[in-house]
């Protein structure tokens, strides 16, 4: 196990994979390349903890000391483009980094805001957004969060906190509801009614004026909200730009097998958001925007790259949590891929705790939506990764959820 192996990308996914790589004993080079200055950083605590002012950078490191000295690390400089005839990665200095094996990490970048305010309006995916959005939390003024997925919802938590006036945007009728289905998402959405967070679901934004401290957020149905600040929260590209012209196939992320290896390219690996792989257990490409899956591909990844002979098909259990005042939202599986549900706990409890536990169309447990339970989330991923019948899931997870339905009744 030895040669070059260069990962593009320094966020979790291409940290993980070189830590990964590590573990299983590779002694060989590693070059880690990444575009932004500042040593490797974890991103989730951007939208909450470092948001709010508790935690500062050094809090967020991925890498220690001794690993990163074990690293040729390449930072605050981009890739712009790929040879992979000479196995190389094009740097924007002008430097080529030569590889054996190549791991695409650059994840995704926000959607940028449509609307064109001078000034005052914010993404959140950076270190760099998180510090600028930081200092605007401190000013006066409303908060438009335009909206209502994961970091929205996250966003407009913690600038609620931070005493600002918020009002959270969407134009579904439910936050999440492309994930969790209108019915489940509304009863996610009572969250921010239940902390004095306005709401206005179902109605979009046509545009965003003005600058920071006066803007003017006009929305759809024709009405205006006055904002210090906005955030926008529109989803996130595939940051495959500089793979442009390198001949490897990118549709919505980097094309890759079940062993996640670039179609055409076995010395090429996608890991995170930027791979869009063959999930066997769903019979298509999938790409998938989430820190727990950056980092167990990134583990799948390593163990292919040390063991060639031996590769794994990665077939993950989806899953995501995201934090909220004092609610916390798991989900397990892909509720977007199931045609029913039922709802166990109690949903107006204080706090409330309950489970959308959802069939999918072969009849068996397929997802879990979980709000403050996860020892019921723990034992409905086990289930639905060992695809385990409905009946027979509910039957089990019956030990965990009598108790708290005894309790709402």
């Amino acid at each position: 196990m030895s040669g070059t192996v260069a990962i593009v990308g320094a966020s979790i996914g291409g940290v993980r994979t070189a830590q990964a790589l590590r573990a299983e004993g590779y002694d060989g080079r590693i070059v880690l390349i990444g575009a932004e200055p500042h040593l490797p950083y974890d991103k989730p605590p951007l939208s909450k903890q470092f948001l709010a002012g508790a935690w500062e950078h050094d809090r967020l490191a991925l890498l220690s000391e001794q690993e990163a000295a074990g690293l040729d690390l390449r930072l605050g400089v981009a890739a712009t483009a790929l040879d992979p005839a000479a196995h190389e990665v094009v740097l924007a200095d002008g430097t080529r980094v030569g590889y054996d094996t190549l791991v695409v990490a650059t994840g995704a970048a926000a959607r940028p805001s449509p609307w064109p305010a001078e000034s005052g309006v914010h993404v959140l995916r950076s270190l760099v957004d998180g510090q600028d959005l930081r200092a605007a939390l401190a000013e006066d003024g409303p908060v438009v969060v335009v909206g209502g997925g994961f970091i929205g919802a996250e966003v407009a938590a913690t600038a609620h906190a931070a005493g600002r006036p918020v009002t959270v945007v969407d134009p579904l009728p439910a936050p999440i509801g492309r994930v969790l289905g209108d019915e489940v998402g509304r009863l996610v959405g009572d969250v921010h009614r239940r902390h004095g967070v306005a709401t206005r679901f179902g109605v979009g934004v046509q545009d965003v004026t003005g600058h920071a401290g006066a803007l003017e957020v006009t929305l759809t149905d024709g009405s205006m909200l006055p904002a210090g600040t906005v955030v926008v929260g529109i989803g996130a590209v595939p940051a495959v730009g500089w793979l442009a012209g390198s001949g490897l196939e990118l549709d919505n992320g980097l094309v890759c097998d079940e062993f996640c290896r670039a179609v055409g390219h076995p010395e090429i690996f996608g890991v995170g958001d930027v791979a869009r792989w063959f999930h066997p257990g769903h019979g298509e490409h999938v790409r998938v925007e989430h820190w727990t899956n950056a980092v167990e591909q990134a583990s799948a990844v390593a163990h292919n790259i040390a063991h060639p002979s031996a590769p794994v098909a990665y077939r993950p259990t989806e899953y995501a949590w995201s934090d909220q005042y004092d609610w916390k939202i798991q989900i397990a599986g892909r509720p977007d891929r199931t045609d029913a549900f039922e709802l166990a706990g109690d949903p107006a409890g204080d706090p409330p705790r309950f489970a959308a536990l959802y069939r999918g169309a072969d009849g068996r447990l397929a997802a879990v939506a979980t709000v403050n339970w996860p020892r019921l989330l723990v034992a409905a991923r086990r289930l639905i990764s060992a695809h385990t019948p409905y009946e027979e899931g509910l039957s089990v997870l019956d030990k965990l959820i009598a108790p708290v339905q005894a309790g709402a009744s």
